[in-house]
């Protein structure tokens, strides 16, 4: 009988370590999905008109706060038009410059487009994040991604610079800067109406990794109740 007791108590710890360490791999995961700046939704038709993005920035310093967020647009590949999303304790600057190339449209040659949006006078404190969004009149049609290089400043004056561009088929960069990804448009109406299905799918993604998290940390606790239940029933039986 002391053997069986030895048997269950080890199966026991087993079962509670792999909880742990399956419990610290998805704190570890989410972590990781915060590490840096990113642009929400991920992605958008080629063309979109009248869309919202999101850009999340995360701090992730122990003993400063986030003072100023810089976040370049592409002119290679210009957003003519933007409106900022008031944020409670922040202002926020928006700077256009002057097209080499300019944009053709029904109404005429477009030559300025937005280049830089800083936003300023607001913190975001150790461990928290500030999500600043802006809505677009159009994205352009004719490239396959965008890039928006942030630089993030900190209240002891250190500036991280998310400027990186991830490649394909390499591993991430330390630094990522912010990529939104450009899908091929259906039709027009598939493209006025891709705001909202877009944003449902990420929130969708989010959604099922919580619950497989969820389901992983339910399943180690059901693995120690049932080597406890096996535990006292050997005890039970015992003459």
């Amino acid at each position: 009988m002391s053997s069986t007791h030895t048997t269950l108590r080890r199966a026991v710890r087993r079962t509670t370590v792999v909880t742990a360490l399956t419990a610290a791999g998805l704190l570890t995961a989410s972590g990781s999905a915060f590490a840096h700046v990113t642009v929400h939704p991920d992605s958008y038709p080629k063309g979109a008109t009248d869309g919202t993005l999101t850009f999340r920035v995360p701090n992730e310093e122990n003993n400063a706060a986030t003072t100023k967020v810089q976040v370049f647009l592409p002119t290679d590949h210009p957003i003519p038009s933007v409106l900022v999303t008031p944020e409670p304790g922040w202002t926020a600057q928006v700077k256009t410059t002057k097209l080499k190339n300019p944009i053709k449209t029904d109404d005429g040659a477009i030559n300025e487009a937005v280049s830089q949006i800083t936003w300023t006078k607001g913190t975001i404190q150790p461990g928290k994040y500030q999500d600043f969004s802006v809505a677009f009149g159009q994205l352009p049609d004719d490239t396959s991604q965008l890039s928006f290089k942030t630089l993030q400043t900190y209240s002891d004056g250190k500036v991280v610079r998310w400027i990186e561009e991830p490649k394909a088929g390499q591993a991430e960069p330390e630094n990522p800067a912010p990529v939104l990804h450009l899908t091929k448009a259906a039709d027009e109406s598939a493209t006025s109406s891709s705001a909202a299905p877009k944003a449902s799918t990420a929130a969708s993604g989010d959604s099922t990794t919580r619950t497989l998290g969820v389901a992983g940390l339910i399943a180690g606790v059901l693995g120690i109740g049932t080597a406890a239940v096996a535990l006292y029933r050997s005890r039970s039986a015992r003459p």
